[in-house]
């Protein structure tokens, strides 16, 4: 076990923890409900940058393994879907909007693991790493609600990006 192996856990186990403060409010009685999105914002950001630092970590100290390629892609999943599911059925966020992003990632997911089958490589974009960005932002944006339409805006742009990017990688895919 390494750094980066457990930063990815702790994206693991924050995503559960993300889905219960949005969706479980009874079970935090007392509690006002902006500071449960306050604590699953915050939670959502140490999540997402550790997704940063893992991979930079990996690489910097060559600590990349096996468990950590399959980790690392499976706990950014689970924040993402955690995040953006428990924003869909509190109706925070638009559920068509969800479906593409989240249709788009299990899609990916599985073109890259036929790929890899096949001993060909899908590596990442520059557009798939904004995309990821786009898509953190409109999650964090509409977990803590400043801005009225900021993150509806954030949201069909991660949309916009998603689907781009999705494209690319199939379009890369069939080249190879």
């Amino acid at each position: 076990m390494n750094i980066p192996n457990l930063l990815a856990w702790a994206r693991i186990l924050a995503a559960p923890l993300i889905f219960l403060l949005l969706v479980n409010r009874g079970l935090f009685d007392g509690v006002h409900a902006t500071w449960l999105d306050y604590f699953a914002g915050l939670l959502f950001v140490f999540a997402a940058i550790t997704d940063f630092f893992d991979g930079m970590i990996a690489r910097l100290f060559n600590q990349a393994t096996k468990l950590g390629s399959i980790l690392d892609p499976l706990a950014d999943k689970l924040l993402m879907l955690s995040a953006f599911l428990a924003l869909a059925i509190t109706n925070r966020a638009n559920a068509w909007a969800v479906f593409i992003i989240l249709g788009r990632e299990f899609f990916i997911t599985g073109l890259r693991v036929v790929a890899a089958a096949e001993g060909k490589a899908v590596s990442a974009s520059n557009l798939g790493k904004w995309k990821t960005g786009a898509q953190i932002a409109a999650c964090v944006a509409l977990i803590v609600d400043w801005f009225p339409y900021v993150g509806d805006v954030l949201l069909w742009l991660a949309v916009a990006m998603t689907t781009v990017s999705g494209a690319q990688y199939v379009k890369e895919y069939m080249k190879t």
